[in-house]
Formats: C-alpha cells, structure tokens, sequence
C-alpha cells in the first residue's frame, strides 16, 4: 500500500511510513499549559526557563526544516527526467512532513515538556529527511553520480524508519496524555520499533536487484549490501512487514480500548484522532485498490495532527459526534445512490436499448426515491451508534410532547424530568419552578455540583434545569448541547404551565379568601353598626310613644334625635353600597364617574380626563377595576406627585379597553419599592387578566397604564346588566375598605404615579 511500504528491492525507491495512521488519543488529557514540567511566563512578565526558551527554538526550527525539506524534495522530483521520476511523487509520508511538525511546535511553544508534540516534529521532520534523501538520490543518480545515490539510498531509509516509530507506534500509544494504557502495551512498542528496525536494516544491507526487473535507467548500488542475504531476502521482508500491520493493529486497538475506559469527556478526546486515523486507513486501503484514490490518503494525513491537536488541547471537543455523523450520512448516501443510478441505469439500458434519455430518467428517479429514506435510515443509524437509542433530539421533543398532553402540569413536570434524564444520558435531571406548585421535580441524582441552565419564557426567567453528572455513554456532551438547545423551550412552556397553575389555585384561595373575609366584614357592619343603631331607634320610638300623651315636649325632642340618627343610618348604608359598587358608575356611567373622581383634586392640580369609544355596556367587574385603578392613582398623583397637569385617557379597542394616568411631577424616585397601592392596582389588573404597568413619563413624571380584555361583545352586552352588583362585589372585594373612604385610601396608597 502507498505510504506503508519500504524500499522496494526492485525499484530501490524508499518507501514512505505508515505516518499518520498512529495519531489518535487516550482516555485522558492535559490541556496545554496545564501539567507540571511546563515552561510558562510567570506573572508580572518574569524571563521563561532557559530550558523552555532552547525546546522552542529547537521546536520552531524543526517545525521550519520539514516543510522545506518536503518542498524542495517536491521541486527536485518535478524537474527529474521522465527515465529517473518516480511512480508516487507525493505519499502521506509528504503530507506528514509538512503538518506534523508545524502543528508539534505549536504544542511545544505553550508546553515545552509534551512528549506528543515531540513525537510529532520528530516524526514529521523524519518524513521531510527521507522524502529529501529520496528526491536527491533520484536527481544525483540521473546526472550519473550513482555511488552518492547509493549513500543517500540508505539515508532515506533511515528517515523512514524514525518516521514510522515515532507516528505508526509510539504516537497513537502514547496519545494523549504521554503514557501508554498500561504497563502490558510495552510489547507493542517493542513489537513495533523492531519490526521497523528489522526492515530498516534489510533495506540497509540487501542485496543489489536483478537490472532486468530494474524500472530505472540503472541500478542504484547499495554500498553496505551483503550479498548472503539474497536467498532470505524475501522472507525477512515478509515476516518484518507483517509484525509491522500488526503492531499498527494493536496500536489502533488501544485507541478502542481507552475509548472503554474513559470517561465521557475522554471518549470525546479519543474520537477526533481515531476518527482521522479510521478515515486514512480505508483511503489507504482504498488508494492500494485504485491508484486514483490515492490523494484521499494524502489529504487525510495532513488533518491527523490537527485531530491530535483537537483532542490534546481540547478544541472544539465537543464537535466531533457531528462530524463523524455527517460524514457516515454523506459517504452511505453517495455510494448507494451511485450504486442505485448506475445500476438502474445499466438495467434500463438492456432493457430499453437505444432510448438513453429514459434509461438516464429512469436511473434518477429511482435514486431521487432511495435518497430520502435512505438518508433517515443512515441518519438512525448514526445517531444509534453514537448516542444510543435516545440519539435524535427531535424524536425526544415528540415524546416530550406526547408526555405533556397526556398530563397536567404537575404531572407534565414529572415526566419532562424523566423525559430529560433519558435523552441527556445523565445520572439525574431536576426543574425547579419560581412560585411553582410543585417547586422541585427531580429523576435520579443530580449531585452537589449540577449544570444549570435557565428556563426562560417569553423573556421571563421562569425556573432553572439542574443536569447531573454525564452517565456511562459513548458521545453525551455536544449530544447534550442539541438535545437543551431542542427540549428547553418545551421544559420552560411546561415550567410556565405549573407556575400559572400554582397562581390560578392560589388566586382562586385569595378569593375565597377575600369573600369570606367580605362576608364578615359586612356581618360585622350590619350586626355591631346598623343594627344596634336600628335597634336604638327602635327603643326610642317606644319610648316616645310612651312620653306623647304626658309629656309631649319630650316626645318631640326624642323624635328629633331619632330623624338625626335616621340620617347617620342612611350615610351607612350609602357607604357599604359605595364600598361593595361605587354608586357613579351605575348613575353616571364610567366616563362620568372618572370625571367626577378628577373633579374631586386640589385647584393647584389640573386634571384632563379623555375618553375615546364607546364606554357604555362593559363587564361590571371591568368598570369597578378601571374606577379603581384611576382612584388610586390619582390619588397618589394629589398625595405625593406635586404635579400641576395629569392626564386620564380612556381607550376602548376592539379586545382590551386600555386606561392611561399621567402626570408631570416628581416622577419615581431612585430605589423606589412598590408598597399596597402599586399592589392593589395591579391585582385588580391581573384579576381581569390584565396587567398593570407603572413606569417614568418622558419629560418628567410618572405614567400608569393598564389594559384589561373584553369579552366579545355580545357576551359583553348579554351579561353586564344580570351580573352587575355580583361581579362588582367580587371583583372590588379585596379593597373595598380602603377605597370607600377616599382618606382611607390615600392612607393606603403607595407613591406610585409620582415617587
């Protein structure tokens, strides 16, 4: 195979070493700069270790020498005469002595003690060496200096032979931490370096070649051949180059075996250098099939020091599941659509011969038809192998879907942890829900230490997802990365749910709550207030009917007190009425009632109230909120604003009827914290389902704005009338108190409109 061969007894050309095919990694890592023994730049800018300063330089050099070797060897075999140019101007060897070096000093300059980036400009500037020696062997030999040739023959074997230990063997062994997997692989270094030795020094001392199987002009003498070792020539050949497949055979299998052994992170770490190493195998393999192939090789070579790179300093770690899957798509999809083409295109052809466009129709079609599905099958298939039977995020996000229809969303919570757990291949899952019911659903054991990943909707952080430590899986982290970037908008709807579940429960207890609190309120009224007071006014009537016959002065005063507290009973019974509904909404109507309220502010505040729409007909419960609202924000615009203009404008829009307060006063002041008013405002608001915003006015001052939905009009019209004094008791219930007496509601209110 091209790039796995030694010198070749008939042509005397040194072959190229198996180079890139033992670049892969272990089941750990150092990233660069982080192990002991490394040459950093202490803080505050002290001068590096004189030892770290010469291996860079040293470094640099190397990373300098292989590529210009490798190009001048290039250069050298374009210019040789037809006769003297060989069958393979460039091999992996080459791509090894242009990469490997460059991407070694690279590690080296940030950490000069890593025995990999060694082994890598080492290797490579081997590479540059032997593919050096092999193009000036070629070039002197032409201009007839044969003997010289015969010298640099053998120097060109020895590059080879450093080249092949230190990539085919010791790299992929040592990868990525520096040391083997365990103290048993020493056979395999052993097995390797004297598998290379043994061909290096067959190549050293055999014999000169028969000149009639000879491809070149003339031979090229071996000076230190011995001629004895004709008759085992071959077999000595035979026997090096089989222990040398197999000590790369075992070289890859410890990639494998580290691969079990590692950790998640470590898996990862392992799959760029193998999945490079496994690419340039079969395009070796390939390449010795068809000759055609062989620049896939070559290129292939080139990116294995950069997968070594990737896996040692951990770049772009977490790609590699990607870029194996893509390439497992794209490679099954171009071979058996070729082959389903060429096939129906050859089967068409017999079949129909003589019309080629049907045959060329006939063939795309069938391959247009293999495609999609074979992409999805390819596509499982990867994704299995990779991810296990959890690997494709939107299957996840279709059961996750199906889960939260079958549930509520307590229950829903539940099985989106679970659902979590499974695609994410972690030890433990959790959501925890702000102001949820429940608060904390966990599947497993998150530990001490878990990922946190914020659960937001709609801009509003409604909870967080706790993820555990990665479990026992081949490929988890970027998998993970695509399965939150998927699930998290789905877990952060759910996390919505169960919180606005949780508010709905406890709005529906704040209610009851409130009703009954309102209910004892009015029993405490109607029994402590009026009825005692009825209860007096009836003991004076009887009195006063006793006194008329004998003393009817005294029955007449008794009679006037009675018609005074008569008074005092009516002004009590306005006052619960205005505390259960304000009496000017049902007598003047919203609009008016909100002028009214304006009407009520100091001479030194004008207050311009606007109405746009038709106010008439709106749900009781909405009159009372939007009055209420107004109430309270005009009277924290008369209390704390010391504003000389506000402004109330009114707006029915087709879905919401929008109320809007503003003043030109102090505006909010720094820090400002919202206290009862600001509260009760926005209660009122979100009873409705609403909301309720307060915030500066440009210019200066303070703006208030709300916006409650209407039902459809005709439900609006049919059920505002039936339902008017119930709705306005519910709705007002919780501020009733407060906002009867406007006193009492200034008390109560907060320095919302202005500070």
């Amino acid at each position: 195979m091209a790039g796995l061969t030694g010198t070749d007894d008939t042509t005397g050309d040194p072959g190229n070493a198996p180079e890139p095919g033992g670049s892969a990694t272990g089941d750990t890592s150092e990233t660069l700069g982080s192990a002991t023994g490394e040459a950093a730049e202490t803080p505050g800018g002290a001068r590096q270790d004189p030892r770290a300063v010469v291996a860079q330089a040293g470094a640099a050099v190397m990373a300098a020498l292989g590529p210009v070797l490798e190009i001048t060897a290039l250069l050298i075999l374009a210019n040789l005469p037809d006769a003297w140019h060989p069958s393979l101007a460039s091999t992996p060897q080459s791509a090894a002595a242009l990469t490997f070096p460059v991407v070694g000093a690279f590690m080296i300059h940030h950490r000069p003690g890593l025995k990999l980036a060694w082994l890598m400009c080492v290797g490579g500037l081997a590479a540059g060496v032997s593919d050096f020696a092999s193009a000036l062997m070629f070039r002197v030999a032409a201009d007839g200096d044969l003997v010289t040739a015969g010298h640099l023959r053998i120097a060109a074997a020895i590059g080879w032979a450093v080249c092949g230990v230190t990539l085919t063997t010791l790299l992929p062994l040592f990868s990525p931490d520096g040391r083997l997997p365990s103290p048993r692989w020493r056979p395999v270094v052993a097995l390797g370096t004297a598998a290379l030795s043994v061909e290096l020094l067959r190549n050293v001392f055999r014999p000169d070649p028969p000149p009639a199987r000879y491809p070149y002009p003339a031979v090229i003498p071996n000076p230190l051949q011995i001629p004895e070792l004709a008759p085992y020539n071959h077999t000595i050949s035979t026997v090096a180059w089989t222990a040398i497949y197999t000590s790369m055979a075992l070289s890859a299998l410890s990639l494998l075996v580290r691969m079990r052994r590692a950790d998640p992170v470590g898996r990862r770490q392992i799959g760029w250098p193998l999945f490079a190493y496994a690419g340039y195998i079969v395009f070796l393999v390939a390449g010795a099939f068809e000759p055609g192939l062989a620049w896939l090789s070559i290129t292939w070579a080139a990116l294995i020091p950069i997968a070594v790179a990737f896996a040692v300093t951990r770049y772009r770690l977490y790609g590699i599941d990607t870029v194996i899957s893509r390439t497992f798509v794209a490679a099954g999809l171009l071979a058996v659509v070729s082959a389903v083409y060429f096939g129906v295109g050859a089967l068409a052809g017999l079949v129909v011969s003589g019309y080629d466009q049907i045959a060329g129709l006939a063939a795309a079609l069938f391959a247009g038809a293999f495609f999609q599905p074979l992409r999805r099958a390819l596509q499982r298939a990867v994704d299995r192998m990779l991810y296990g039977e959890v690997g494709d995020p939107r299957l996840l996000a279709a059961r996750l879907t199906q889960e939260v229809r079958r549930a509520d969303p307590a229950e829903a919570l539940n099985s989106v942890v679970g659902v979590l757990r499974d695609g994410l291949a972690v030890e433990g899952a959790a959501v925890e829900v702000a102001d949820g019911e429940p608060r904390y659903v966990e599947s497993g054991r998150v530990g001490d230490r878990p990922r946190e990943v914020p659960l937001v909707w709609h801009g509003e952080r409604v909870g967080r997802l706790l993820v555990g430590p990665p479990g026992p899986r081949r490929f988890p982290a970027a998998h993970d990365e695509r399965v939150l970037a998927t699930l998290t908008p789905y877990v952060a709807d759910v996390a919505h749910a169960v919180r606005m579940a949780a508010d709905l429960q406890r709005s529906r207890e704040r209610i009851l709550t409130t009703r009954e609190e309102e209910r004892r309120r009015l029993r405490r009224d109607l029994h402590d207030g009026l009825g005692q007071t009825l209860g007096a006014m009836a003991m004076t009537i009887n009195i006063a009917r006793s006194r008329l016959k004998n003393s009817p002065d005294s029955a007449d005063a008794l009679l006037q007190d009675l018609r005074s507290g008569m008074d005092a009973v009516a002004g009590d019974i306005r006052e619960l009425v205005y505390g259960l509904r304000p009496p000017a909404l049902d007598d003047l109507g919203l609009a008016r009632a909100v002028r009214e309220l304006a009407g009520q502010s100091s001479a030194e505040t004008v207050i311009e109230v606007e109405a746009d729409g038709d106010l008439s007909g709106l749900p009781a419960a909405t009159e009372v909120a939007v009055y209420r609202i107004v109430q309270e924000a005009l009277t924290n615009v008369r209390r704390h604003a010391d504003a000389r203009h506000a402004r109330v404008a009114l707006r029915r829009d087709p879905a919401a009827l929008r109320v809007r307060i503003s003043d030109d006063g102090r505006g909010l002041p720094d820090g400002h914290r919202a206290g009862v008013g600001l509260g009760s405002m926005r209660e009122r608001a979100a009873e409705l389902g609403g909301v309720c915003v307060v915030g500066p006015e440009p210019g200066g001052g303070t703006r208030v704005e709300a916006t409650l939905p209407l039902p459809a009009a005709d439900s609006a019209a049919s059920g505002t009338a039936a339902d008017s004094a119930a709705s306005g008791a519910a709705a007002d219930s919780a501020a009733s108190g407060a906002a009867a007496d406007p006193a009492a509601s200034g008390a109560a209110a907060d320095p919302v409109t202005s500070g």
